[in-house]
């Protein structure tokens, strides 16, 4: 081999523009289909059984190693950090990229997490995770693919100094949840409260509430069974309806009231908006740009959360960000869950979210 030729690189990072997240906040939201379906282990404890959901023609798998164990939905925090940024920077005119570079202090205290060593190790371990957790679902399929495999994050790496210090960080997004977040008309703004939340079924009830009941006046009623069975939780039935009484006694879920209904042996759970702090969230991104920004190096913008100019990670270059490649997007994900038994009271057709 020739000084001048190299070993092709496999690396995804090797043939992407990065999307360098500068600092500022930028308002939280949630993809849909991570919403509604058991992509996630419920538990904080290591999770190495498989999860296996279907309903209708849509069928998710989630399987993990026993070395890292399956994505939580604390991690899956990381996923709603990264979708959020990527639509404020789209709502501002810039280009983005599924290739994500920023610091672990701008991440983990848009979450609400601590930024200590200990944080930064369990930040890493969640990476692990979700990079290790493999999915295979049939939701958003193309014309001609039947299902579609892939992990939350395909790679993910550190840059320090030479002292040792991690002065930035950065990961590659699978194209199916870049697709999911990029088609505005699959994302949905969420409570910042929602990060508080401490457990995990009612995290995972939080976002299945924002996602089906919305801001519709009578919500939407769920039967227990069904609920557990879109959870993929471990539990038992019997035991995750017990879960669901506790919750639904503390009414933790913000903007939502939570009420039991019972019909002889049949339990349902109630879920109705109150006092919702979440603007809409319409319309679809363009992926050009609307502002006139020649990129993510222009200076002035007001109150962006995105700062012109030089970003603060210094062992990384700027680079521009290339248009993006947009697919159609015809799947309506609450049409698919009729007959599922998750239904909205009498008097309304379908959850408007």
């Amino acid at each position: 081999m020739s000084p001048r030729q190299r070993p092709l690189s496999l690396s995804e990072r090797s043939r992407l523009d990065p999307f360098v997240v500068a600092t500022g906040d930028a308002s939280p939201r949630d993809q849909r289909d991570l919403m509604e379906r058991p992509f996630f282990s419920l538990a904080k404890a290591k999770r190495t059984s498989p999860i296996h959901y279907q309903a209708g023609d849509i069928r998710v798998e989630v399987f993990a190693v026993p070395e890292h164990g399956m994505a939580t939905i604390w991690d899956a925090d990381i996923l709603i950090w990264a979708a959020s940024q990527i639509v404020e920077a789209a709502n501002l005119g810039f280009q983005t990229s599924r290739f994500l570079r920023f610091t672990p202090y701008q991440l983990l205290t848009a979450i609400g997490r601590q930024t200590g060593s200990r944080d930064y190790r369990l930040l890493k371990g969640a990476l692990a995770r979700l990079q290790s957790t493999v999915i295979r679902t049939t939701i958003r399929n193309g014309e001609h693919w039947r299902r579609q495999q892939f992990s939350w994050i395909n790679e993910w790496g550190e840059c320090t100094t030479r002292d040792g210090r991690v002065e930035g960080m950065e990961f590659v997004l699978p194209d199916w949840l870049y697709r999911g977040v990029i088609d505005r008309s699959l994302v949905l703004a969420i409570d910042p409260a929602y990060f508080r939340l401490t457990g995990g079924i009612e995290r995972w009830l939080y976002r299945v509430a924002r996602k089906h009941a919305g801001r519709q006046p009578a919500g939407w009623t769920f039967e227990i069974p069904h609920l557990h069975a879109k959870s993929g939780s471990q539990a038992r039935v019997s035991d995750f309806a017990i879960d669901i009484r506790r919750i639904v006694a503390r009414q933790p879920l913000p903007g939502y009231r939570l009420a039991l209904e019972r019909t002889g042996r049949q339990e349902r759970l109630h879920i109705r908006p109150i006092n919702l702090s979440t603007g809409p969230v319409d319309g679809v991104v363009d992926a050009i740009g609307t502002s006139g920004a020649n990129g993510i190096g222009i200076s002035g913008v007001a109150g962006s959360g995105l700062r012109a100019r030089k970003s603060q990670l210094t062992l990384w270059p700027e680079t521009a960000i290339p248009s993006l490649n947009l697919e159609s997007n015809k799947d309506s994900n609450f049409l698919l869950e009729r007959g599922d038994g998750g239904k909205p009271p009498r008097g309304r057709r379908s959850a408007r979210s």
